[in-house]
């Protein structure tokens, strides 16, 4: 397909795709004249991804753009390509490492991956963005003196660890490796709302069975 039909389909403007093409957030389409190229699904499937991120996750176009290189680095195995996209996303603010609340709350952290059973997040601990934000949010808690130890938190990690199966179920839906990391990072921006909101609504359900 031209550009024009690509933008079409899409929904997105023409001076939009030519700026995500200058900026190397989307691949270039195959030239076929001095001023035409050809475009396939896979950039409709690909702007679906950057609207996700830059419109919707509200992601800076850096930011974004070191989340599409890591989608496109083959080098990797499939699993260490799902985790750089991931981990390439923003995160939350960083432990303050002179925090003394931070020393405890890494050792919560460390206790609970264990309790888990989760290897590869004692493995990765600090390497990882959602490790150290983890560690952050702990912190936080301890220091404000809100319950957030092991056994308070397990509920919520179980209830990820179920989280995490459906998300994969929901990425192995894809065919190609590629589409598969994009859906990755897509459903990461999208769904973190729908979780918020489930949370909510789910909270007010229960107030109103226990209290209403």
């Amino acid at each position: 397909m031209r550009m024009a039909e690509l933008s079409e389909r899409s929904g997105v403007p023409a001076a939009t795709i030519k700026y995500y093409l200058r900026e190397q957030l989307l691949q270039p389409g195959r030239r076929v004249s001095a001023t035409q190229a050809d475009y396939d699904d896979g950039h409709l499937r690909r702007l679906r991804l950057v609207r996700a991120l830059i419109q919707v996750g509200r992601i800076p176009v850096a930011a974004a753009r070191d989340v599409i290189a890591a989608i496109g680095d083959d080098s990797l195995d499939h699993h260490m390509r799902l985790g750089a996209a991931v981990w390439s996303l923003p995160h939350g603010p960083e432990p303050d490492q002179d925090d003394t609340a931070a020393d405890t709350a890494h050792r919560t952290a460390g206790d609970l991956m264990e309790r888990l059973g989760w290897d590869f997040g004692r493995q990765a601990g600090a390497e990882s963005p959602a490790y150290r934000m983890l560690v952050a949010a702990i912190a936080t808690m301890v220091r404000l003196g809100y319950p957030c130890d092991v056994e308070q938190l397990l509920p919520y990690a179980r209830s990820a660890g179920e989280l995490a199966v459906a998300d994969l179920d929901l990425v192995e839906r894809y065919e190609d490796e590629e589409a598969q990391v994009e859906a990755a990072v897509a459903c990461t921006v999208l769904y973190e709302p729908v979780l918020l909101s489930l949370r909510r609504l789910a909270e007010a359900e229960e107030s109103y069975r226990r209290f209403g």
